[in-house]
Protein backbone atom coordinates (compact mmCIF):
# COMPACT_ATOMS: atom_id res chain seq x y z
CA UNK A 1 0.00 0.00 0.00
CA UNK A 2 2.76 2.52 0.83
CA UNK A 3 4.52 1.47 -2.09
CA UNK A 4 1.61 2.32 -4.66
CA UNK A 5 1.06 5.38 -2.42
CA UNK A 6 4.46 6.75 -2.82
CA UNK A 7 5.11 6.37 -6.20
CA UNK A 8 1.78 7.85 -7.22
CA UNK A 9 2.90 10.81 -5.31
CA UNK A 10 6.27 11.35 -6.76
CA UNK A 11 5.06 11.06 -10.63
CA UNK A 12 1.88 12.87 -9.94
CA UNK A 13 4.59 15.60 -8.41
CA UNK A 14 7.07 14.94 -11.64
CA UNK A 15 4.02 15.77 -13.71
CA UNK A 16 3.01 19.14 -12.05
CA UNK A 17 6.25 20.52 -12.63
CA UNK A 18 6.97 19.30 -15.99
CA UNK A 19 3.08 21.33 -17.02
CA UNK A 20 4.21 24.21 -15.02
CA UNK A 21 7.19 24.44 -16.94
CA UNK A 22 5.10 24.43 -20.07
CA UNK A 23 3.25 27.24 -18.70
CA UNK A 24 -0.12 28.37 -17.97
CA UNK A 25 -2.08 27.06 -21.05
CA UNK A 26 -5.75 25.66 -20.94
CA UNK A 27 -5.59 22.15 -23.34
CA UNK A 28 -7.84 24.04 -26.26
CA UNK A 29 -5.27 26.69 -25.96
CA UNK A 30 -1.91 24.06 -26.52
CA UNK A 31 0.26 23.68 -29.67
CA UNK A 32 0.10 20.62 -31.31
CA UNK A 33 3.60 19.62 -29.64
CA UNK A 34 2.90 20.08 -26.08
CA UNK A 35 -0.40 17.95 -26.54
CA UNK A 36 1.30 15.54 -28.03
CA UNK A 37 3.38 15.92 -24.87
CA UNK A 38 0.54 15.88 -22.49
CA UNK A 39 -0.62 13.07 -23.27
CA UNK A 40 2.56 10.46 -23.72
CA UNK A 41 3.09 11.76 -20.14
CA UNK A 42 -0.06 10.78 -18.61
CA UNK A 43 0.23 7.63 -20.71
CA UNK A 44 3.78 6.69 -18.98
CA UNK A 45 2.65 7.56 -15.77
CA UNK A 46 -0.20 5.45 -15.50
CA UNK A 47 2.20 2.49 -16.12
CA UNK A 48 4.80 2.55 -12.70
CA UNK A 49 1.81 3.31 -10.80
CA UNK A 50 -0.39 0.62 -11.86
CA UNK A 51 2.16 -2.11 -12.48
CA UNK A 52 4.85 -2.43 -9.01
CA UNK A 53 6.95 -5.07 -11.17
CA UNK A 54 7.87 -1.78 -13.34
CA UNK A 55 11.18 -0.34 -11.73
CA UNK A 56 9.67 3.61 -10.49
CA UNK A 57 12.98 4.42 -12.75
CA UNK A 58 11.28 2.91 -15.78
CA UNK A 59 8.61 5.76 -15.89
CA UNK A 60 10.49 8.77 -14.37
CA UNK A 61 13.19 8.28 -16.64
CA UNK A 62 11.29 8.61 -20.17
CA UNK A 63 8.95 11.35 -18.63
CA UNK A 64 12.04 13.51 -17.45
CA UNK A 65 13.34 12.55 -21.54
CA UNK A 66 10.37 13.83 -23.13
CA UNK A 67 10.14 17.46 -20.39
CA UNK A 68 13.74 18.07 -21.12
CA UNK A 69 12.93 17.63 -24.81
CA UNK A 70 9.90 20.08 -24.88
CA UNK A 71 12.16 22.84 -22.90
CA UNK A 72 15.12 21.69 -25.75
CA UNK A 73 12.64 22.64 -28.50
CA UNK A 74 10.69 25.57 -26.70
CA UNK A 75 14.05 26.83 -26.75
CA UNK A 76 15.01 26.44 -30.47
CA UNK A 77 11.60 27.83 -31.66
CA UNK A 78 12.44 31.19 -29.71
CA UNK A 79 15.54 31.21 -31.59
CA UNK A 80 14.81 29.61 -34.79
CA UNK A 81 11.69 31.27 -36.67
CA UNK A 82 11.81 28.45 -39.48
CA UNK A 83 12.11 25.80 -36.84
CA UNK A 84 8.28 27.87 -34.40
CA UNK A 85 7.27 27.24 -38.11
CA UNK A 86 7.87 23.75 -38.40
CA UNK A 87 7.30 22.98 -34.59
CA UNK A 88 3.60 25.11 -33.97
CA UNK A 89 2.57 25.60 -37.70
CA UNK A 90 1.52 29.24 -38.86
CA UNK A 91 -2.04 31.04 -38.19
CA UNK A 92 -4.36 31.02 -41.53
CA UNK A 93 -6.27 33.22 -42.25
CA UNK A 94 -10.56 32.22 -43.56
CA UNK A 95 -12.03 34.98 -44.13
CA UNK A 96 -9.98 38.10 -45.85
CA UNK A 97 -11.64 41.37 -46.49
CA UNK A 98 -15.12 39.50 -46.12
CA UNK A 99 -14.54 36.48 -48.64
CA UNK A 100 -14.00 32.87 -47.57
CA UNK A 101 -10.55 31.61 -47.92
CA UNK A 102 -11.84 28.48 -49.27
CA UNK A 103 -7.76 27.13 -49.69
CA UNK A 104 -7.90 27.90 -46.47
CA UNK A 105 -10.73 25.94 -45.32
CA UNK A 106 -9.50 23.14 -47.37
CA UNK A 107 -6.22 22.76 -46.37
CA UNK A 108 -6.79 23.10 -42.48
CA UNK A 109 -10.15 20.76 -42.84
CA UNK A 110 -12.75 23.13 -41.51
CA UNK A 111 -15.88 23.11 -43.11
CA UNK A 112 -18.06 26.10 -43.53
CA UNK A 113 -20.71 24.33 -40.74
CA UNK A 114 -18.13 24.54 -38.51
CA UNK A 115 -17.23 28.37 -39.13
CA UNK A 116 -20.22 29.68 -39.36
CA UNK A 117 -20.70 27.50 -35.98
CA UNK A 118 -17.59 29.38 -34.59
CA UNK A 119 -19.25 32.82 -35.57
CA UNK A 120 -22.06 32.65 -33.86
CA UNK A 121 -20.41 31.70 -30.77
CA UNK A 122 -18.70 35.00 -30.82
CA UNK A 123 -21.71 37.20 -31.74
CA UNK A 124 -21.59 37.31 -35.49
CA UNK A 125 -24.60 35.95 -37.12
CA UNK A 126 -23.64 36.56 -40.80
CA UNK A 127 -19.96 36.55 -42.40
CA UNK A 128 -20.42 39.66 -44.04
CA UNK A 129 -19.89 41.46 -41.12
CA UNK A 130 -16.44 40.31 -40.11
CA UNK A 131 -13.28 41.40 -42.23
CA UNK A 132 -10.75 38.83 -40.86
CA UNK A 133 -11.06 35.43 -39.48
CA UNK A 134 -7.50 33.63 -38.59
CA UNK A 135 -7.65 30.04 -37.40
CA UNK A 136 -4.81 30.35 -34.93
CA UNK A 137 -2.32 27.42 -34.16
CA UNK A 138 -4.28 26.58 -31.10
CA UNK A 139 -7.21 26.09 -32.82
CA UNK A 140 -8.84 29.36 -31.27
CA UNK A 141 -10.53 31.70 -34.28
CA UNK A 142 -9.95 35.33 -33.99
CA UNK A 143 -12.53 37.48 -35.37
CA UNK A 144 -11.97 40.71 -36.79
CA UNK A 145 -15.21 42.79 -37.70
CA UNK A 146 -15.65 45.55 -39.63
CA UNK A 147 -15.68 48.63 -38.09
CA UNK A 148 -19.49 49.14 -39.04
CA UNK A 149 -19.96 46.51 -36.80
CA UNK A 150 -17.53 47.12 -34.07
CA UNK A 151 -18.81 48.46 -30.39
CA UNK A 152 -18.06 52.24 -30.44
CA UNK A 153 -15.44 53.13 -28.37
CA UNK A 154 -15.56 56.23 -26.39
CA UNK A 155 -13.15 58.52 -28.51
CA UNK A 156 -15.10 57.79 -31.12
CA UNK A 157 -18.03 59.17 -29.52
CA UNK A 158 -16.01 62.36 -28.50
CA UNK A 159 -16.20 61.45 -24.78
CA UNK A 160 -13.55 62.66 -22.53
CA UNK A 161 -13.52 59.74 -19.27
CA UNK A 162 -10.92 59.65 -16.90
CA UNK A 163 -9.21 56.35 -17.11
CA UNK A 164 -10.68 54.91 -13.38
CA UNK A 165 -9.34 51.34 -13.80
CA UNK A 166 -7.28 49.92 -11.20
CA UNK A 167 -5.59 46.49 -10.50
CA UNK A 168 -6.53 45.43 -6.56
CA UNK A 169 -3.35 43.50 -4.94
CA UNK A 170 -4.78 41.09 -2.34
CA UNK A 171 -2.93 41.37 0.86
CA UNK A 172 -4.92 39.42 2.84
CA UNK A 173 -6.21 35.66 1.56
CA UNK A 174 -8.64 34.35 4.32
CA UNK A 175 -6.87 35.20 7.29
CA UNK A 176 -3.55 34.49 5.23
CA UNK A 177 -1.17 37.76 5.27
CA UNK A 178 0.34 38.11 1.75
CA UNK A 179 3.94 39.76 2.52
CA UNK A 180 5.58 39.99 -0.55
CA UNK A 181 2.13 41.77 -2.18
CA UNK A 182 2.31 44.00 1.09
CA UNK A 183 5.87 44.81 0.68
CA UNK A 184 5.34 45.63 -3.28
CA UNK A 185 2.30 48.18 -1.97
CA UNK A 186 4.87 50.02 -0.23
CA UNK A 187 2.81 49.00 2.87
CA UNK A 188 3.62 46.95 6.39
CA UNK A 189 2.18 45.00 9.05
CA UNK A 190 1.61 48.38 11.00
CA UNK A 191 0.08 50.15 8.28
CA UNK A 192 -2.29 46.87 8.26
CA UNK A 193 -2.86 46.25 11.89
CA UNK A 194 -4.03 50.65 11.72
CA UNK A 195 -6.38 49.84 8.55
CA UNK A 196 -7.89 46.66 10.51
CA UNK A 197 -8.79 48.46 13.63
CA UNK A 198 -10.24 51.28 10.99
CA UNK A 199 -12.68 48.37 9.80
CA UNK A 200 -13.46 47.62 13.27
CA UNK A 201 -11.70 44.28 12.81
CA UNK A 202 -9.74 42.62 15.98
CA UNK A 203 -7.87 39.78 14.38
CA UNK A 204 -6.39 38.50 10.52
CA UNK A 205 -8.56 35.73 10.82
CA UNK A 206 -11.87 37.52 10.66
CA UNK A 207 -10.70 38.77 7.36
CA UNK A 208 -11.46 36.89 4.01
CA UNK A 209 -10.16 39.00 1.68
CA UNK A 210 -8.51 42.48 1.41
CA UNK A 211 -7.48 44.37 -1.31
CA UNK A 212 -5.80 47.13 -2.32
CA UNK A 213 -5.37 49.38 -5.22
CA UNK A 214 -3.23 52.08 -6.98
CA UNK A 215 -5.36 54.47 -5.79
CA UNK A 216 -4.89 53.57 -2.19
CA UNK A 217 -8.69 52.33 -2.02
CA UNK A 218 -9.09 49.70 0.66
CA UNK A 219 -11.72 46.71 -0.24
CA UNK A 220 -12.51 44.44 3.05
CA UNK A 221 -14.71 41.03 3.32
CA UNK A 222 -14.99 39.46 6.74
CA UNK A 223 -15.66 36.19 6.79
CA UNK A 224 -19.02 34.48 7.33
CA UNK A 225 -19.54 32.33 10.70
CA UNK A 226 -19.02 28.70 9.94
CA UNK A 227 -22.80 27.48 9.74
Amino acid sequence: MMTAFSRTIILYLLIMAGMRLMGKRQIGELEPSELVLTMMISDLAAVPMQDFGIPLLAGLIPILTLLSLSMLLSQLSLHHLRFRRFLCGTPAVLIKAGKLQQEAMRKNRITLDELLEELRGQGYSSIQDVKYAVLENSGRLSVLPWTAHQPPTTSQLGLELQDDVTLPVILVNDGRVISRNLTACGRDEAWLRKELSRQEISSLQQVFLLTLDERGNVFCVRKEAAR
